[in-house]
């Protein structure tokens, strides 16, 4: 078994890493190694409204709860939407949310 050290002798015995080579790993080969860019939402649709979203927690029963998680996965494999859970709850509480006259 090697001889333990500490952390800063280890450290010190690192070979030098040519920076070239360190950002071609970092930002994945790109030629201008620059990094991702962020598209941020509302640069891409500036006339969307911004949806912000607070967490929600709340207690369902175990057959719903079931049949919400199957109705997720079976969509996202075909590829309909909405497919999450967040956005099958949405479209469903909106109405029951507008009828009541919570919602304009």
């Amino acid at each position: 078994m090697a001889e333990r050290r500490s952390l800063a002798e280890g450290l010190k015995a690192t070979p030098k890493v040519d920076s070239v080579v360190a950002r071609e790993f970092v930002y994945e080969g790109k030629a201008d190694n620059a990094p991702p860019v962020v598209v941020r939402p509302e640069a891409a649709a500036p006339s969307a409204p911004v949806i912000n979203r607070v967490s929600l927690s709340t207690r369902i029963r175990d057959d719903y709860a079931k049949a919400l998680k199957r109705a997720s996965l079976e969509r996202q494999l075909q590829g309909v939407e909405p497919n999450t859970l967040q956005d099958i709850l949405e479209q469903a509480i909106e109405p029951w949310l507008r009828s009541n006259g919570y919602l304009s």
